[in-house]
């Protein structure tokens, strides 16, 4: 779907001078080689008039590259990696007027789809010749940036297992119930104080997820990356049936009406573990120990984001 986001000045320069950093162990990369794709880059954004310089990179390399890409003479980083490179990309260029592109070469790539982006590699990068810059919000856990989302417990794991199978037709059942099954193994009933712009809430839960801006369907796609919230979906521990039925929920895109799923929105959310001075939070698809409270906060208008052109006609994808 097309997600709606602040449209930048229309006078401002776009993609003049650009960088492309390239994960040189991403799928699509190790599929049709990293040189073919570089080649493929160069030749569908090296346009006239416009300063392109691509690289192939891995491991330190590229994290290195994207850690400074905030400095330079370009205008416009694309990254062609996953959700924890765009991660990463996104806490770079902050305090620049740099604009970030997405070339999504991930697994889930929640961002991209979220704005639309085409997940093939060439419709990408036809997508990002023609892109232009917009604003969109972002959020911070403990002072450290995020873009998407970020959670604890089996709410997040079904959520990224629920992404992930939607690739596989066939064995997505299989795939989804061997996950949950996982999920179930490895979560446990968390006791959870929740302020929410200033009002307390106590759950019994399996799980926490917040999201930058409302989920509005279909699925967990976000319809607006501008509306300057956040929200916490609640997994409330209702018994293993009611857990199985979340998860089953989440994987047809029913979990909205799910009465165990609490889903409450603002622009500030703190949340404390009881009894835990630490807690496993995956935020944008990177596993972290967090140190508690875990204190989540919106920013507002923060990132300038290449979006691609709306479809001419027809509903949104």
């Amino acid at each position: 779907m097309q997600s709606n986001a602040r449209a930048a000045d229309a006078t401002a320069p776009s993609m003049r001078h650009v960088l492309v950093l390239l994960n040189a162990r991403a799928g699509t990369l190790l599929d049709r080689g990293g040189e073919a794709v570089r080649d493929l880059v160069e030749r569908e954004l090296g346009k006239e008039g416009r300063t392109l310089e691509v690289h192939l990179l891995s491991g330190k390399n590229l994290l290195r590259s994207i850690r400074e890409s905030g400095r330079g003479q370009h205008d416009t980083v694309i990254v062609g990696g996953g959700d924890g490179s765009v991660n990463l990309a996104v806490s770079s260029l902050d305090g620049s007027d740099k604009v970030l592109g997405i070339l999504p070469l991930g697994t889930l790539n929640l961002l991209a789809h979220d704005i639309g982006m085409p997940m093939e590699l060439e419709a990408a990068l036809a997508a990002l010749d023609e892109a232009q810059p917009s604003t969109v919000d972002l959020a911070t856990l403990n002072g450290k940036m995020f873009h998407t989302i970020s959670g604890m417990g089996f709410f997040s794991q079904m959520a990224r297992a629920r992404e992930a199978a939607r690739k596989l037709k066939l064995w997505r059942f299989f795939a989804v119930a061997f996950a949950a099954f996982h999920a179930i193994r490895r979560s446990g009933r968390m006791e959870l104080d929740v302020t929410i712009d200033g009002t307390a809430h106590s759950f019994s839960a399996f799980a926490a997820l917040v999201s930058v801006n409302r989920f509005t369907g279909p699925g967990w796609r976000r319809g607006r990356l501008d509306e300057g919230l956040l929200e916490i979906h609640i997994a409330e521990d209702r018994g293993a049936l009611a857990l199985l039925k979340a998860g089953a929920d989440m994987v047809t895109d029913n979990w909205r009406g799910n009465p165990g799923i609490v889903s409450l929105a603002g622009r500030s959310i703190t949340v404390v573990r009881h009894n835990r001075s630490r807690s496993w939070v995956s935020t944008d698809g990177e596993l972290d120990r967090e140190t508690m409270p875990l204190n989540y906060n919106i920013l507002p208008g923060a990132l300038r984001l290449l979006m691609p052109p709306r479809p001419a006609t027809g509903p949104a994808a």
